[in-house]
Parts: structure tokens; C-alpha cells; sequence
């Protein structure tokens, strides 16, 4: 069986989505569709509308056969390590193809970029290295040194899926990886667009739309299973960890906030000092936000400080490969595919997670709770055993 791979969130899973996959399973004339999805917070450091196993199931129904965890370790990071992570988990499985969705559309213009970079890959680090200390922010660095480097690229990096899908062919080289990069060009909506205006609109719109209560705007842009899950599951969003969030920052030194993966520079005298003149998540990163601080950069290190997610931890296993690979859902397609592939696998495969069975996966349990906190106790508990129950199974 010849397998395409997809990177994805899926926050929610969307009309766009949908496009990526048929499009993705046309281009490449798979036989499978596997989509690498994140967990219970996206790499731009937010909590997912909703939990991995209910996204799971939007995926299933829209035509991937096969879904697989990238490990929060990964997941809530900056593209660069994003991709690692992903890219490393399609290429243990042993997947032919990786399709992204892009504002560019164009895989020659990626490699091309690619090229550049590489050329003038000592100027571009003088000069990001000195862009990071005048104190600008990574994205701001990063564009800087393309442009003052002398590299010359067709290819815009300050689009979010250009910069994602560059980091995922950069990811395949680095790996030496067998794998064919192609790339679709995103339809109509742009990433960050803020309102439904179609059938095809942005994930950010859908979840503003629902949270709006404009039920109808999102039920045109969205297939009727991920409709159907939206209107029965717990939704989460960033204000309702606030409380628990405030609690952390106002209990904890500065000297404990340190320890938290991204906080750095100095960042928990932020938190200390602003947390009490906020009265919800939108105001505290409004003012804790500066040049050098990007609202992501900040979402993220509130991940980890939910999360309690150590330094020492993420920096032991992050520069390490993906040590196992976790199904969260399939198709009897998708059984197929593991079961033609199983004998190859380098690593171990897991159906379920358990206390104890590897470093990783207690910091996934971790930041499962921490997500699953915000719910009564009862549904929390019930939710948490999802996380021990079998694969998905459509």
C-alpha cells in the first residue's frame, strides 16, 4: 500500500480540510491517508476547541484512514521542532508522500528557498543571531535575515503555511528522508481571516463564529460530523483556563515560573507583574505582549506553565527522535496499512497511553490533565479514560 501523509490540527476540521485531503489523495494516488494530528493544544499554543479523540473522529469521517498522535513534547513548539516531529513520525511509518496546504501552491518555490538558504546559511545566521538581540521577535528575526542575507526567494516565509510547510522540507532533508514533498495552494480563506464569508472559511473564524453563537455561519463551513461533535462536546477555549492560570502565577516565585519551558529572559517578572492588573486571558497577553514577545511565543509558554512543563524535561528529549508512535483512530484502510507495515517499524507502536511507559508520554498525560482541569470531575475522568481506551475504530 502506498501511503500519502498529512500534518494537521483540525481545529476544528473544516470544509478546507476536507479540500486538502481529496486533493492530496488526487495528487498522489495513494492507496492511504494517514494525517499526523496534534493533541489537545496546537502548536500556536492554544487549547483545541475540541479533545484529540473527538477531532479524531471529524478526520475519520472526512477520509483519512489512519490518525496519529504528535506528541505534545512536539506539538507546542515553534515550526522548526513542529515539523521534526511530524516529519519523523510519517517517515518511521514508512509514508511515501507529505501533501501541505500553502498561500503559495508551488513546491519548486519551496526548494528553491530551500536551496538558497542553505547557500547563505552562515550569513543568515550572523545575521538572525543579531536581529534576536536588537530584540526582535523570532518571525520578525527570521524574515529579516532572509532578505539581509542576500538570499534570494520567490517564496514569502511570513505566511504561517509557507513558513510550516518549509519547515516540513526542511525537516525531510535533515532526515535524509525518502519521502516526496508536494504542496496544494490554500483556497479562498486566509489563515488568519476573522469571519465565515463562504463555504471555505479559516479555522479561527469557525471557532470566533461558534463562540459568537452564529451556529448557522459555521454549519456552511464545516462537514456535518464535525456540526454534529461541535454541538455536543465541551469546547475549550484560552479564557476559560484563566482562573487556574492567574492561580499558577500568583502562587508560584519567579524563581518556580523559570523553570517552565520558554520562560526566559527575564519573562516570569512579566507574569508576576501583570497578572493582577487583568481581568481575563485577552488583557494579560495584551500586556504582557511586547516587539520581542509574539502572542504565539506567549500562548505557548501559558501552555507549559498549565502543563507544568519543565525546562529540563523538554530539553532531554526534544533533541531526540520520536520515541513511539500512538494511534488515535483508523479505518479498516488504515488497519490495513499498519498491518502492512508493522515488521518495518523502528520504533514501538502504542494504541493507548499508561503512567509510566516513557518520559514522553507522561508529559502527554500531563498536559492532558491540565487540559481536561477546566470540566466537572466526573466528565474529566471519563474524558481522561479515553486516553487508555482503544483506537478509534470507523
Amino acid at each position: 500500500m502506498e501511503a500519502c501523509g498529512l500534518i494537521v490540527e483540525y481545529n476544528p476540521l473544516h470544509n478546507g480540510h476536507v479540500y486538502h485531503i481529496q486533493q492530496a489523495q488526487k495528487l498522489t494516488g495513494s492507496d492511504c491517508t494517514i494525517a499526523v494530528m496534534s493533541g489537545n493544544f496546537t502548536q500556536r499554543g492554544e487549547p483545541a476547541i475540541m479533545d484529540k479523540f473527538s477531532r479524531t473522529k471529524a478526520a475519520l469521517s472526512a477520509g483519512v484512514d489512519l490518525v496519529v498522535e504528535l506528541p505534545f513534547l512536539f506539538a507546542v513548539q515553534h515550526a522548526d521542532l513542529f515539523a521534526k516531529g511530524a516529519v519523523s513520525i510519517l517517515e518511521a511509518l514508512k509514508v511515501e508522500h507529505l501533501v501541505f496546504g500553502s498561500e503559495n501552491g508551488s513546491i519548486a518555490s519551496f526548494h528553491q528557498a530551500l536551496k538558497e538558504r542553505e547557500k547563505n546559511q552562515s550569513a543568515f545566521e550572523t545575521v538572525l543571531k543579531q536581529q534576536l538581540e536588537n530584540g526582535f521577535s523570532y518571525p520578525e528575526a527570521n524574515r529579516a535575515a532572509y532578505e539581509l542575507a542576500g538570499i534570494n526567494s520567490t517564496l514569502d516565509l511570513s505566511s504561517p503555511n509557507n513558513i510550516l510547510g518549509f519547515a516540513y522540507l526542511r525537516a525531510a532533508k535533515a532526515l535524509d528522508s525518502p519521502i516526496k514533498v508536494d504542496t496544494i495552494r490554500r483556497i479562498q480563506a486566509g489563515y488568519h481571516e476573522q469571519s465565515i464569508t463562504g463555504p471555505i472559511a479559516s479555522a479561527t473564524s469557525i471557532r470566533s463564529a461558534w463562540q459568537d453563537e452564529k451556529s448557522r455561519e459555521v454549519k456552511a463551513a464545516v462537514p456535518e460530523k464535525t456540526f454534529e461533535l461541535l454541538g455536543t462536546e465541551e469546547l475549550h477555549s484560552w479564557e476559560s483556563y484563566f482562573p487556574l492560570l492567574r492561580y499558577l502565577i500568583l502562587t508560584r516565585p519567579a524563581e518556580a515560573l523559570h523553570q517552565i519551558h520558554g520562560m526566559d529572559e527575564g519573562l516570569e517578572y512579566r507574569f508576576k507583574k501583570y497578572i493582577n492588573q487583568s481581568l481575563n486571558f485577552q488583557q494579560f497577553l495584551s500586556l504582557i505582549k511586547t516587539k520581542r514577545y509574539t502572542w504565539t511565543r506567549l500562548q505557548r509558554v501559558c501552555v507549559h506553565l498549565l502543563s507544568n512543563t519543565q525546562k529540563h524535561l523538554i530539553h532531554e528529549y526534544l533533541g531526540a527522535a520520536v520515541p513511539y508512535i500512538r494511534i488515535l483512530g483508523m479505518t479498516k484502510n488504515g488497519q490495513a496499512f499498519l498491518s502492512s507495515r508493522k515488521k518495518q517499524l523502528d520504533i514501538p507502536l502504542y494504541t493507548q497511553l499508561k503512567d509510566g511507559m516513557h518520559p514522553v508520554a507522561d508529559i502527554e498525560l500531563q498536559a492532558t490533565d491540565a487540559y481536561y482541569s477546566i470540566l466537572p470531575p466526573e466528565v474529566a475522568a471519563a474524558s481522561r479514560r479515553q486516553e487508555i481506551s482503544p483506537p478509534i475504530f470507523v
